[in-house]
């Protein structure tokens, strides 16, 4: 387990003695503050400019994950900023303690996971003849699954993205409908545990990075997890929004 300096912080506090009051609150940690000029793709209500994304630092059931909030705000209307955002005293786990880093948003194309094509393109997925076709440069390594190469290079960016395709693998897909209209709700933040995967799943990291990787990484350096968050078993937590109103309420759903 990964472990940062705020979750240090919050080992040393929890090792001292008095312990905290009982009846302190914990606050809510900033996961993601995204601004509409850097996301064009977000739907804000009204006036709004700005969506601030935090959690609860524990797992709350019935889905064992942290509890997630939302907030639209105007920008211009923000006061002052506070230096130093709160910390919880407790967490269930410092991959719930997130590291402050910048964001470098770019813009992507993203292929849907193959369990959400239809039957007729998965069966051509494994058709390693149309692959060579193609001329994609498919080794032999793919040669019992093609499909695989799909999976691995092509589809379903990986890594924290707004928008974009649910990253299925816990549960096959099924649509989640929002609680006030019934409306079809759409993926607006994938929260990840790890940018890209080691190995071939390389592949996605960053031009800029992928310098770094040719060597050695430093001491206390994760290139493919500057957040340092961890959900689950290296999993994504991947919030839903209603298309209809962003003001109803929010899912989210760990794969």
């Amino acid at each position: 387990m990964l472990w940062n300096r705020a979750a240090a912080r919050l080992a040393e506090r929890l090792d001292a003695s008095p312990p905290w009051p009982a009846e302190r609150p914990v606050p809510l940690l900033p996961v993601a503050q995204l601004f509409l000029r850097d996301i064009p793709l977000l739907r804000p209500p009204g006036q709004a400019d700005l969506l601030q994304v935090l959690w609860c630092p524990y797992e709350h059931e019935p889905d064992c994950k942290p509890s997630t909030a939302l907030f639209w705000r105007s920008a211009a209307e923000v006061g002052d900023v506070l230096a130093e955002p709160p910390e919880p005293y407790e967490a269930d786990c410092p991959g719930y303690v997130p590291e402050p880093c910048m964001l470098a948003p770019e813009a992507i194309t993203d292929y849907p996971n193959s369990l959400d094509l239809s039957p007729e393109l998965q069966r051509a997925l494994e058709d390693r003849d149309r692959w060579e076709a193609a001329g994609t440069g498919l080794d032999s390594s793919y040669a019992p699954y093609p499909r695989g190469f799909y999976s691995l290079h092509l589809g379903n960016a990986p890594g924290w993205k707004v928008g974009g395709w649910p990253p299925w693998g816990r549960t096959d897909p099924y649509p989640r409908c929002c609680a006030e209209c019934e409306v079809r709700m759409i993926p607006l933040l994938t929260i990840a545990s790890q940018e890209w995967n080691g190995g071939e799943g390389r592949s996605w990291a960053p031009q800029e990075e992928q310098v770094a990787l040719a060597g050695s990484p430093g001491p206390g350096q994760y290139p493919s997890q500057p957040t340092r968050v961890e959900v689950g078993s290296t999993d994504n937590m991947q919030i839903y929004v209603c298309p209809t109103s962003p003001e109803h309420p929010h899912t989210d759903l760990i794969q």
